[in-house]
């Protein structure tokens, strides 16, 4: 813990016009905190030169261990304010929280410099009970898996051997390529993006095959992976390699052909799709399937609302569940049988309007073969949206340039077949307002990119919460795809997704995505090996720290994780692994028994950093107080960017960061209902089906976490309504002020003040 603590309060940014400074750190001085700093000044502007080395030169003379800089928020000048591994910096934002938000209310005088105090006290024991985390360092290993060997599984093993690390490369079938195989071209891979290019595959092939860093395993799938990342044990046709990260290369399947039958698709044989189209053109001819003739139109439909209207929505209600099922584990002697692991299929329409993009370039792409292939013939393309994004709008304008192609913008209303198989397709022209009827030889249907991992768990991970990714269903199998912040992230530590595992898309950006894959397999290895969290908290020595000796095995901490870091023993005790936590808190926000705790981040400290909040007897005469738990990732930024505009909002709020409010302890509230605040504010991430928790889970368990606290509070005769949950994205900074007013007139003034307000 820090002993020895530097307290210096900045003047600049319009700090030392509004708050008395030499006052100011007279109080510190005269506080029960005073013992621990050895050094308290004030400086005119601290993050400038000379005030930096004034800080370096006290750490050197006074042996201070700590610093706490009073001046703005933790998120400006992180750069300027470090001294060191050895010092730990607390950073008391006393600009964005305090003087520029500051409302004053006239009938109660002295509330700027009472909060100043609140915050350079809560500062100062906020440091005093943290600890510079030893870090783990284990040995790993540096061997890059990749799972797929389609282009973006062999883009991503070339990408790695570049970079000299081992590769692992598992490919179910019994050669490397993939669905690129049965492709005869792709979209533009280079400038001038115009036309459709061979796939390059081949070449792909052989250069991962004559890669001495690869190691092709074929005819292989992954049967278990267990252990933690840098120290996976990987376990593939009944051999076992030491893995340090995973690159998710599956691939996708073609959807079913069911979702397609309200076009005909199924009944009539001159219906088919874009894959069938795509390996009519691979092996060289375009014609009828009812009776080999060659083709003198095509229509591409696009529109795919009849199929979608006459479609289930319902993830895994689509397709029949797979015949075969991982085996479960027998449950250990005394414990619980739990229910089987069933892997719920979850193809479903969805994944037709998700590929829209890539049926686009597609239908533009197989139209070009029908010129190419059949001289004189018309390809016509019927759509609602064309979706060439970015670059293909070249490939696009290309397409309208051919003679050969026809673009309509059309609702198709039904596809009918005469007597000598020729359809016609009945659409409705939405530019021009008329009914039209298309006859065409061969109508080619969207084919939906569905990803491997919809079908099958792929990875079977020997984890506690299972052999596979948790909220597939919720992405459709997608594996973590509404990761906004994180885009290779899974939702176990140490596995990044890349290609149509992850989202439709082309091999353009299949390439791409590999590179980003594998960069992030790389950064995760080598933060292990310094013993840094990977991310977010990237950089982040601590890790859970557990008190064994007062463990119930509730499980609470390992079924509550969002990422799976921690397993358990027969008698259900937490198992940790380091490598795999994120550092989020989930855990000690779960434990009732205050039996996990990071270093740098515990029960302790935050509940001390309650307790310094002064706390007037007085309701009418001091106010109310209330504290605010701000989720460091999303709402603590919003904060800063609300004051930066000029926002105001109440000056009996004090605000106090935690990682995650998944970390927030039912203890913490205990602890201000006791010392008599009228009220917690829970400010953090949008959670459910469109989350943006950074750590996923924290905000919905919290808000479970907080029903539990209701029923506490109401034994104890205090209203349940004290404590309130609100979502805050980090553009949300124009609603803070309003959400603190909101709690203020409908909890604080309604029910008054705390029954335990003087006790």
């Amino acid at each position: 813990m820090a002993e020895k603590l530097g307290v210096y309060i900045c003047g600049g940014c319009e700090i030392a016009k509004s708050l008395d400074l030499a006052g100011l750190a007279e109080h510190v001085g005269k506080s029960k905190v005073a013992p621990l700093c050895k050094v308290i000044k004030t400086n005119p502007v601290l993050c400038s030169p000379e005030g930096v080395a004034e800080i370096e030169a006290d750490i050197k003379a006074e042996g201070l261990d700590g610093v706490v800089v009073c001046a703005c928020s933790p998120r400006s000048k992180w750069d300027i304010f470090r001294f060191g591994d050895a010092i730990q910096v607390e950073r008391v934002n006393l600009r964005e929280q305090c003087v520029w938000s500051f409302q004053d209310d006239p009938k109660v005088p002295g509330l700027l410099k009472g909060m100043a105090e609140d915050y350079v006290r809560m500062g100062v024991t906020r440091l005093s009970k943290s600890a510079i985390p030893v870090p783990e360092i284990p040995e790993t290993s540096k061997t890059i898996m990749v799972l797929g060997g389609g282009f973006t599984g062999l883009t991503a093993a070339l990408n790695a051997a570049a970079m000299n690390r081992d590769v692992l490369l598992v490919e179910k079938a019994e050669k490397l390529g993939g669905k690129a195989l049965n492709m005869y071209k792709t979209f533009p891979l280079s400038a001038p993006f115009d036309k459709a290019v061979d796939t390059g595959i081949e070449k792909l092939v052989s250069a991962v095959e004559s890669n001495p860093k690869i190691k092709v395993l074929l005819n292989a799938t992954l049967e278990s992976l267990e252990g933690a990342p840098g120290l996976y044990k990987a376990a593939i046709g009944g051999a076992q390699y030491d893995v340090g990260a995973v690159i998710l290369a599956t691939g996708w399947v073609p959807g079913d052909g069911k979702y397609l039958e309200p076009l005909g698709y199924g009944t009539m044989k001159n219906v088919i799709t874009s894959s069938q189209f795509e390996e009519m053109a691979k092996n060289g001819k375009i014609v009828r399937p009812s009776d080999g003739k060659p083709v003198t139109s095509v229509a591409f439909v696009l529109d795919m609302d009849l199929p979608m209207k006459g479609a289930s929505y319902a993830a895994g209600a689509a397709c029949e569940p797979p015949a075969e099922l991982p085996e479960q584990a027998a449950p250990a002697e005394g414990e619980a049988k739990e229910d089987a692991f069933v892997y719920e299929n979850t193809e479903s329409a969805k994944h037709l309007a998700y590929s829209s993009e890539i049926s686009s370039l597609v239908a533009l792409k197989q139209a070009g073969y029908v010129a190419e292939k059949v001289p004189g013939a018309v390809a016509m393309v019927l759509y609602d949206h064309m979706m060439v994004p970015g670059i293909n709008e070249k490939y696009y304008k290309a397409a309208q340039d051919n003679s050969s192609i026809m673009l309509s913008k059309a609702t198709v209303t039904g596809v009918t077949e005469s007597g000598d198989g020729t359809l016609s397709v009945a659409a409705k022209d939405t530019l021009l307002g008329e009914n039209v009827e298309i006859m065409a030889d061969l109508v080619v249907l969207p084919t939906a990119v569905v990803p491997v991992t919809a079908h099958d768990p792929t990875m079977n991970f020997v984890y506690r919460q299972g052999p596979h990714f948790p909220d597939l269903k919720l992405f459709d199998g997608f594996v973590d795809s509404n990761y906004i912040c994180f885009p290779y992230e899974t939702r176990r530590t140490g596995v990044y997704a890349a290609g149509c595992a992850h989202q439709p898309m082309t091999m353009a950006n299949a390439r791409d995505d590999a590179a980003g894959a594998v960069l992030k397999a790389v950064q995760c290895i080598e933060s292990i090996n310094r013993g840094v969290a990977v991310h977010p908290r990237s950089g982040d020595l601590s890790f859970p720290v557990f008190n064994f000796v007062r463990c119930t095995q509730c499980k609470r901490c390992t079924e509550e994780c969002p990422f799976g870091a921690l397993d358990d023993d027969e008698k259900g005790t937490p198992k940790p692994n380091p490598t795999r936590c994120r550092r989020c808190g989930t855990c000690m926000g779960a434990c009732p028994e205050r039996v996990i705790k990071f270093d740098s981040y515990n029960v302790d400290q935050i509940g001390s950093t309650i307790k310094e909040v002064k706390v007037p007897d007085d309701i009418v005469a001091g106010g109310p107080r209330v504290i605010v738990l701000v989720c460091e990732n999303d709402a603590y930024p919003a904060l800063d960017m609300a004051a930066f505009r000029g926002k105001k909002w109440s000056p009996y709020v004090r605000f106090i960061p935690v990682r995650c409010l998944g970390s927030v302890n039912a203890i913490w509230v205990a602890d201000a209902m006791s010392k008599g605040i009228d009220g917690v504010m829970l400010l953090g991430c949008k959670y459910g089906d469109d989350y943006q928790c950074h750590f996923v889970k924290g905000s919905e368990l919290c808000s479970r976490r907080k029903e539990n606290i209701a029923e506490s509070l109401q034994r104890l005769g205090v209203e349940a309504e004290r404590v309130e949950q609100y979502e805050v994205a980090i553009d949300d900074y124009d609603k803070i002020p309003d959400l603190i007013e909101k709690f203020m007139n409908e909890v604080v003034a309604k029910f008054g003040p705390n029954p335990f307000k003087g006790y």
